[in-house]
């Protein structure tokens, strides 16, 4: 007997990165625009999207304090279930968009190894009831990631990875790498310590 009922197509964050690097028109973009370009994913997707530059050895100069600070306020609203105020100042900011989406490119190729190990499992971290305490981690991350320590190695890195893991564990409802990736923010504040 043939399925009436038409699966829903599974979308992967590393095509969601490439289809976001490829709707980018013109010389320079936004954050602002980079949040509509996002759509539907929201704030999780929009995290991910802060926080690949942090991951690759390619940086984009004069984003640590911004990008981390939107990531913060994201935080926030991930861990309040709300929107969060972002500010003008902020999003209003311009970025070239070729490194833009040189870096999303990038990111996505990252996210394409993670992707195979990711599936819905361990619920329990997934819930609602622990949205907040997820939240708040990207926010501490998101904290130690502002940080002006640039010269200190993976100051910027253990934070980054923090919040991928937190918010793709969170967008896939996969609780085991939401608890990799409070393993790596435990082993984040003993690097800063």
């Amino acid at each position: 007997m043939e399925d009436t009922h038409p699966k829903a197509q599974h979308i992967t964050t590393s095509a969601l990165l490439r289809q976001t690097a490829s709707s980018i028109d013109g010389s320079h973009v936004n954050i602002k625009t980079l949040l509509s370009l996002v759509g539907e994913q929201g704030l999780l997707l929009f995290c991910i999207l802060l926080t690949v530059p942090f991951l690759l050895p390619v940086a984009i100069p004069g984003m640590s304090t911004p990008f981390g600070l939107l990531i913060l306020l994201t935080g926030v609203g991930i861990g309040f279930n709300r929107v969060p105020w972002l500010p003008t100042r902020l999003t209003e900011r311009h970025f070239a968009t070729e490194q833009i989406q040189s870096t999303l490119h990038k990111g996505a190729e990252l996210l394409e190894k993670l992707e195979r190990y990711i599936k819905p499992r361990l619920h329990l971290l997934c819930s609602s009831r622990v949205n907040p305490l997820n939240g708040m981690a990207i926010v501490l991350a998101a904290l130690l990631l502002m940080l002006p320590l640039g010269a200190i190695p993976f100051t910027n890195t253990l934070p980054a990875w923090t919040i991928l893991l937190m918010c793709l564990g969170m967008l896939q409802k996969d609780g085991v790498v939401i608890g990799a990736a409070y393993l790596i923010f435990g082993s984040t504040l003993v690097w800063f310590a």
